[in-house]
């Protein structure tokens, strides 16, 4: 089969558009005929190691897929050959920038019916941090207040279509570049963060802020004033510690995403019912997968890229 796989740990360039051994499934595995692989920033990390996932060399990247089912494990009695199945794979498995991957079963849900096979590579992860940011964490509920940073990216579109239907009142910030689209996603207001301090724009207190963009120490620290009394800081910045203020009671709380197939299912369902919107910037065929992680790596890419290894 065809893939894309790292030797090392570097730059884009280390990646290869080579053939590579197809493999087979285990016990409670399945393999897919992958239809997309969604490129994630954390990709980038995981290749050039900079990320602490266990990873074996050589690597084939991709944590989100979409496919049908080619085959079954051992013990692997939740499918049958031929059904449409999206899911989060473990990051530090081979993933599925290929023709082939193997996968856990537990894992893998139904895809969605409503979109393309291949679009449906780019909800996964990505939905279910929000999800898992917003709701087991924060707690977000009808009538609070919420405040999104970085929310012109892929979690910020789909944290702000399920806070809206959750009956939040919902602000983010967002770059010109993303404003329509945090627009449509359904946000109450927009702050351009390029044009006005976070701080200063938020003029009233928020029950929950939840952090995606890459912001300072000093600044993370100062939005916890925005934060009520009682309220929670909920980030996906692994890298610096997430600011709280214990004598208000604002408590704080950390994503590490996890791949619970009820929550995806239930992605799943609000995809196919029309209340929750796949948004697709690219589709590139897999040999053009470097070229994105060079385009990533540099600050270039802008919305989800399903990676398709078929050409049509």
């Amino acid at each position: 089969m065809k893939a894309v796989r790292f030797h090392q740990f570097g730059t884009p360039e280390v990646l290869r558009y080579e053939d590579a051994d197809q493999p087979v499934a285990a016990e409670g595995q399945v393999l897919i005929r992958v239809a997309g692989s969604a490129f994630n920033p954390a990709d980038n990390g995981i290749r050039g190691g900079t990320l602490p996932f266990p990873v074996s060399l050589p690597h084939v990247p991709g944590y989100d897929v979409s496919g049908t089912v080619e085959a079954l494990g051992e013990g692997a009695t939740n499918f049958e050959v031929g059904d449409a199945v999206v899911g989060f794979l473990p990051m530090g498995a081979d993933g599925s920038a290929a023709e082939f991957v193997v996968a856990p079963s537990n894992v893998l849900v139904a895809a969605p019916t409503s979109i393309p096979l291949a679009d449906a590579a780019a909800l996964p992860s990505v939905a279910l941090t929000a999800w898992q940011g917003l709701f087991d964490l924060g707690g977000v509920r009808a009538g609070q207040r919420l405040l999104i940073t970085g929310a012109g990216g892929a979690v910020g579109g789909y944290a702000i279509q399920l806070a809206k239907r959750a009956g939040a009142y919902v602000i983010a910030t967002a770059s010109p570049r993303s404003r329509d689209a945090v627009a449509a996603a359904g946000a109450d207001e927009i702050i351009d963060h390029t044009n006005a301090t976070v701080l200063d724009a938020v003029t009233e207190p928020v029950d929950v802020l939840f952090n995606l963009a890459p912001l300072s120490e000093e600044e993370f620290t100062a939005l916890v004033a925005r934060v009520q009394d009682g309220g929670i800081v909920v980030s996906t910045a692994a890298w610096m510690t997430t600011p709280g203020d214990s004598a208000r009671g604002v408590r704080t709380a950390g994503v590490f995403v996890e791949a619970k197939t009820d929550q995806l299912a239930q992605l799943v369902a609000l995809v196919d019912s029309g209340d929750l919107t796949v948004n697709i910037a690219q589709r590139v065929p897999l040999d053009e997968l470097p070229a994105i992680h060079a385009k990533a790596a540099a600050g270039g890419i802008h919305g989800k890229v399903v990676v398709i290894p078929e050409r049509n």
